[in-house]
């Protein structure tokens, strides 16, 4: 069995899934690090005809591609990518990526193998594609400014659509939040980790180029109200509560900062937000997972 693959969950980009399969068919030695390529496109509206011509024509590349019949979001089309997945690593990579070192299959190899078992994820380096400047919110920690140049460290999230995961522990965990459809799965899923005893690493041996535009895009205010929701739900989660007080409020004010002070927007949220104790198991952390937050230098607070 080869160590690696790749899941990517795709949604209105067809250009971008296949300037990435022609990108990951070009990485050095895939012919004996690359065990698959699982693509799910999420019930797209866009043509796929030339990205599956493409996987049609290149045989010598082990793609399975699943066309699911709903959009069923990021972590449910990745839970079900995982379902097909055989490798024991997997690299799950947003489809408007590519990566910038050919030699990425050679160093994560490396990497976990230089780790061992404890290490769970490998966040990569991620870069916008059209500057090559380090995308700040893509940083896996968020002081920035401390450990930017860092090589490696251990961290206590990561990338969302940039990482490498051991698939053993995704099967242990039972995979993403299956009720997040859009945002901060990853919080969730690290906490989780971190409970268990495996270790998040970052590392700029990969780095991957977001298509993404330095300057963004303004926030939908249904996905803010999502990332406020989710954010707030995984501090309920695993948190002592005072962080789950703090979490909630403080990204409230980041809703209405972000929409421009939307104030029916910021009412239907805390809705949301009032329904979260009620409807929501609490499984906290250990002492020793909350300690190791704080070793992390983890934010805890929103």
């Amino acid at each position: 069995m080869k160590p690696i693959g790749f899941i990517i969950i795709t949604y209105n980009r067809p250009a971008d899934l296949l300037a990435l399969l022609s990108n990951i068919s070009q990485l050095e030695q895939n012919d004996s690090l690359l065990q698959e390529i699982i693509v799910v496109n999420n019930d797209s509206s866009e043509s796929y005809q030339q990205a599956e011509a493409f996987i049609n024509q290149r045989k010598d590349l082990p793609i399975r591609y699943i066309h699911s019949a709903e959009n069923l979001g990021v972590a449910k089309g990745r839970n079900l990518a995982l379902t097909y997945a055989t490798a024991p690593i997997v690299v799950m990579i947003d489809d408007d990526g590519e990566l910038a070192n050919k030699n990425a299959l050679i160093a994560l190899n490396q990497l976990f193998e230089r780790k061992g078992p404890s290490l769970a994820v490998a966040s990569f380096k991620v870069n916008y594609f059209s500057t090559g400047t380090m995308q700040v919110n893509a940083f896996p920690h968020k002081q920035f400014e401390k450990r930017k140049e860092l090589h490696e460290f251990e961290t206590y999230y990561f990338a969302g659509g940039a990482h490498a995961i051991r698939t053993s522990v995704m099967k242990e965990l039972n995979g993403y939040p299956t009720d997040f459809f859009y945002g901060m799965e990853e919080y969730d899923l690290s906490y989780r980790i971190i409970e268990k005893g495996y270790s998040l690493l970052y590392t700029d041996a990969v780095i991957m180029l977001h298509k993404e535009s330095p300057e963004g895009r303004p926030p939908h205010r249904d996905k803010m109200i999502m990332l406020w929701k989710n954010k707030s739900v995984v501090a309920w989660r695993y948190l002592p509560k005072i962080y789950f007080w703090t979490t909630k409020w403080m990204w409230s004010f980041e809703y209405l900062r972000k929409t421009s002070f939307d104030l029916w927007g910021w009412f239907k949220g805390w809705k949301a937000i009032r329904q979260i104790e009620s409807t929501e198991q609490r499984t906290p952390l250990s002492e020793n997972s909350l300690k190791r937050l704080k070793q992390l230098e983890a934010r805890l607070w929103y």
